[in-house]
Formats: C-alpha cells, sequence, structure tokens
C-alpha cells in the first residue's frame, strides 16, 4: 500500500455503477484511490468522518458551454459547489476553436467577456494548451463544434456548402481531434447548422467515428417536427457509423403530447438495428437560449452592423414577426407570460421579469421589446439571454426511466463574483445537481439514489471514454464527492439564481480537496483531457 494522505472514514460509498451502497473506508494517495476497505489503524495525513454522508464519484457534467467562462475564471465555483469534477465543454455545436483568426474569440465564444486578455489561440490544440497553462478547478474535455467549423470555412455566408468546402471542415475536425478534440458537436436548430443537412454533417461524424470520439447533437427541432429532428440525427449517426449522443432530449412548447414517447421509441428501433445512441436531459422544466437564437437566418447576414440596421426597421421587424418557427415556439405563439429575461448587461434591473410584465412597463408589444432590448446591448447583444418553462416534467421522468439517460447542466462554469459576477448561463446553472438529486431522486423517488449517482458519473464517464474516472474503485483517479442527501438541496430562485446549494460537504479533484466543510479551498487540480481519453 502507498502512503495515503487521506482517509474518508465511515463512507456510505456509492461506488457510480448503480449497485447498493456500502460501508467502507477510502483512502487517498496522491491523484489515485489507494485503497477501499478497513483503514482504521493505517498511517495517513487526514481523516475525515463521512458518517452519514454519501461518498461518491465526481459528478461528470457531459453537457455545457463553460468553454470562454473557464478561460475567464478558472475556478469553476458553480460548478465545484456542486459536486461536479469533470465538464464536456464545445456543446451544440459551439466552440472557441479552431478560428481563422484569434481576433475571431470574441465573436465566437459563448459568454465572451469585453477585456478579456491574453487570447492567443487559433487552432483547437492552442485553445486546449491555454487551459492546461491555467489552475483549473475541474477536468475539462472539449468538443469541436459544427458552427465554428462552419465559419472557419465559410464565415457568415448564407449559401450551403459545396463538397470541397464540407471537405475542408472534415480537415478541421480532423485536426482538433489530432489535437486532443473529445468528440464532435452540431447544433442544427442554430444558424449556422440550421442551414445544414445530413449529407453536409455525416462526413464531419465520420471523422468522430474514426477517432471513436462521440458524437453529440442538438437536434434541428424538439416541437412540430420532432421526429424529423430525431429521425435525421439517428440516420445521421447510422450513415458516419459514429456513437451518438442526443442532447438534451426533452421536446419543447408545441411538441404533440405522445412527442416523448414516440422518440423514446424511434431510439429503441435503432438501438435493435446496431445503433450505438443515448441521450441526455436538463433535470428541471426551464429551458435558456441567447435571444438572437430566435432570429431568422437572413437577419445575421452580414454581422453585427447589418443586424443593427435590420432591428431598427420597421419593416424589417414586421417581417421577423412574420415567422412562422422561430427556434422557440412560445415567440410565434406570443405566450410572453412564459419567457423570462436572464441575462442583460445593460437592463440588469429586469432579470427575472417576463417578457409580459416588461412590455407592460413600457408600454411596447413584446415583440418589439426582444428588437429593443438587443440593440440596447449594443456590442453585447449576442449575450443577451432569456429563459423559459418550455419542458413537461412528465416527459422528463419517461426519460429517466432508461437506463442510457444522463443528467446534464446545459450551462457555464460561472462564479459570483470577479468579471463573472453578474453572468448566467441558465437558472440552475449553481444547483443542477441539486435539483436532481433534491428532486427526483428524493421527493419524487424516481430514481434510486445508487441509480442517480450513476446517471452522472460512470454513465457520462463511459460515453465520453473515460476509463479512469466515474467509478470508486482502487487505482482510478480520486475525483470524489461527499454530500448529505437527505439534506442537499438547491437555493436558487428566478429572481436570485446565483446561489449555492447545500448539503455538499467535501470535494476532491485528482485527490486534491477544493471544497472542505462546505467552504471553497485555493485548491484548483483539474486536468484538460485530451482525447483520446483514458
Amino acid at each position: 500500500m502507498g502512503k495515503i494522505h487521506t482517509i474518508l472514514e465511515n463512507a456510505m460509498i456509492y461506488d457510480g455503477s448503480g449497485a447498493e451502497p456500502y460501508k467502507a473506508d477510502l483512502g487517498i494517495s496522491e491523484d489515485k484511490i489507494e485503497s477501499i476497505g478497513p483503514l482504521q489503524h493505517a498511517e495517513c495525513e487526514q481523516r475525515i468522518n463521512t458518517e452519514g454522508m454519501a461518498v461518491a464519484p465526481g459528478f461528470i457534467d457531459l453537457h455545457t458551454h463553460s468553454d470562454f467562462t473557464i478561460v475567464v475564471n478558472g475556478n469553476a465555483e458553480s460548478q465545484v459547489h456542486q459536486g461536479v469534477t469533470t465538464e464536456a465543454v464545445g456543446q451544440c455545436g459551439h466552440s472557441v476553436a479552431p478560428l481563422r483568426h484569434k481576433d475571431e474569440i470574441a465573436r465566437e465564444a459563448i459568454g465572451y467577456v469585453s477585456g478579456s486578455e491574453g487570447l492567443n489561440w487559433q487552432s483547437f490544440g492552442e485553445y486546449l494548451d491555454h487551459l492546461e497553462q491555467m489552475d483549473l478547478g475541474v477536468n475539462v474535455a472539449a468538443f469541436v463544434g459544427h458552427g465554428t467549423v462552419h465559419q472557419t470555412v465559410m464565415g457568415n455566408s448564407l449559401r450551403v456548402p459545396d463538397p470541397e468546402e464540407v471537405g475542408q471542415m472534415a480537415n478541421l475536425v480532423h485536426e482538433a481531434m489530432e489535437q486532443g478534440a473529445a468528440g464532435f458537436s452540431t447544433g442544427l436548430e442554430s444558424w449556422p447548422g440550421s442551414q445544414a443537412s445530413a449529407e453536409h454533417i455525416a462526413p464531419l461524424c465520420k471523422v468522430a467515428a474514426d477517432h471513436d470520439r462521440l458524437y453529440a447533437t442538438h437536434v434541428r427541432n424538439r416541437d412540430r417536427y420532432y421526429d424529423l429532428g430525431f429521425g435525421e440525427a439517428m440516420a445521421t449517426a447510422r450513415i458516419a457509423g459514429c456513437r451518438l449522443q442526443i442532447s438534451h432530449i426533452q421536446p419543447k412548447y408545441g411538441a404533440p403530447p405522445h412527442a416523448m414517447e414516440h422518440s423514446l421509441e424511434m431510439i429503441e428501433s435503432s438501438k435493435k438495428y446496431g445503433l450505438d445512441v443515448a441521450f441526455d436531459i436538463i433535470p428541471h422544466d426551464w429551458s435558456h437560449i441567447p435571444v438572437m437564437m430566435i432570429l431568422p437566418k437572413w437577419v445575421l447576414e452580414g454581422g453585427d452592423e447589418k443586424i443593427t440596421e435590420r432591428l431598427k426597421d420597421p419593416r424589417q421587424r414586421e417581417r421577423i414577426k412574420e415567422n412562422k418557427n422561430p427556434m422557440w415556439l412560445l415567440v410565434a405563439d406570443r405566450v410572453w407570460s412564459k419567457i423570462v429575461l436572464l441575462y442583460s448587461k445593460e437592463n440588469s434591473d429586469l432579470i427575472g421579469e417576463t417578457f409580459a410584465d416588461i412590455g407592460k412597463y413600457r408600454g411596447v408589444d413584446p415583440y418589439d421589446l426582444v428588437f429593443d432590448l438587443l440593440l440596447e446591448e449594443g456590442p453585447g447583444m449576442h449575450q443577451l439571454m432569456w429563459t423559459s418553462q418550455s419542458f413537461l416534467k412528465s416527459d422528463l421522468e419517461l426519460c429517466l426511466g432508461q437506463s442510457e439517460c444522463a443528467i446534464i447542466s446545459d450551462t457555464r462554469a460561472l462564479a459570483p463574483y470577479g468579471a463573472l459576477a453578474d453572468r448566467l448561463g441558465s437558472l440552475s446553472g449553481y444547483g443542477w445537481t441539486s435539483e436532481f438529486l433534491s428532486y427526483y431522486v428524493k421527493e419524487r423517488n424516481v430514481l434510486s439514489l445508487a441509480e442517480g449517482i450513476r446517471r452522472m458519473t460512470s454513465l457520462p464517464a463511459k460515453r465520453l471514454g473515460l476509463r479512469n474516472r466515474g467509478l470508486l474503485q482502487v487505482g482510478l483517479q480520486a475525483d470524489i464527492v461527499v454530500f448529505d442527501p437527505n439534506n442537499v438541496k438547491s437555493t436558487w430562485t428566478v429572481q436570485k439564481p446565483r446561489s449555492y446549494p447545500k448539503g455538499f460537504a467535501h470535494v476532491f479533484v485528482n485527490g486534491k480537496e477544493t471544497i472542505r466543510q462546505g467552504q471553497r479551498l485555493e485548491n484548483n487540480s483539474g486536468s484538460v483531457l485530451r482525447g483520446p481519453l483514458s
């Protein structure tokens, strides 16, 4: 036995496999799990009594948009405080590399913070190099996004790519894989993914398959034409021969009542014929996107200057309003009472208010209010966010009944101080794991605690190809969370979403304690997990 520096005594170990928990001590040596068993006589530097707590593998967030926020603040406070030890960034087709020029980082980065300095990457490998030079609070695996490689090849052109350009995109994906990308992602509901067809995406997915990396997709549609969206994703993966992850699968407002059940039937049928497909959900009924995503693609051509001109033009505004299929059908149906402002730099006093109420305050039609708020943000219009109650909890519970359903945040790693103090990625960004554990596991009893932990540990680890994380086993990386399953609870609200959850006592990342008795330590021991993952 090697030298143990920390022993978790009287641990109720949930090993991440979904098996029933068992009582034991767990010893950590450097960055690995050294021993599991009776360690009352073993020498160590510190002992932590975990009586009454659950000891589990650190949670793995399979789907985030922390690509840039973790560059701004590597502490990843909002994630570490709720037991997250690994993130997979670069989802929904959005990554921050590769780029044509280094000065395009501001345009490509979701959550970009103006005034950020020292940004000098262009290739995907250079981006990972940048992360490796930082002190990271979590491990980071990064996907390369279709939207980013599309714009690197085609800029803001609205036409579809020709075969030569698709080949150039495939080459960029190949280079990113060679440089360490953990997977490939698409976002087919927003521009530029919305103008790509399966014949444009499949060659890029084939590159992911050749490197045995995961393909994750935000499908083209999850409301009226949900079956076309999910069918396209599975057909593309079948043609490319790749493993498929359907991101945040729950259908949205506007889908027929049977959409979720039918979608799961489609998945089961594809699995029967050999397709490796799984999916994930956000563990609450709120949806969140940048406001810009509901604009028709013709509005976006020409960049911010042209967008501003069109939003100021009353005739162009009316033309936008005529769009029958925006990304949210809530907008097409003018259900403004269900849409809430989530983030605005210029109108922070309005955050948490519905567009129906803000429209009344200002005496304007809520649709015109959308355009007004975008214009008021100026160069920051791409960061304007809103949220809505678009999902059905019954659909979420139906998904949770499937063993291949993982739990994700679909948010960003943030901190309630410094340059990220006023930022949000979603309402549950500071408490998605606690929301899942307290509501779906403890209150609703949809899953056992052991199975619920599996959905955030070994399941996402297996999808990513992580062989040394996601389980509590001797010799694996010591990514560990200790929490009180009876008292874990979210504290965020629509009005005050930046609030850490309760019930998390200790967090270890690669053997280093980052949370002690619920308090953040200065330790940052996260690693960049370059593909092929291990």
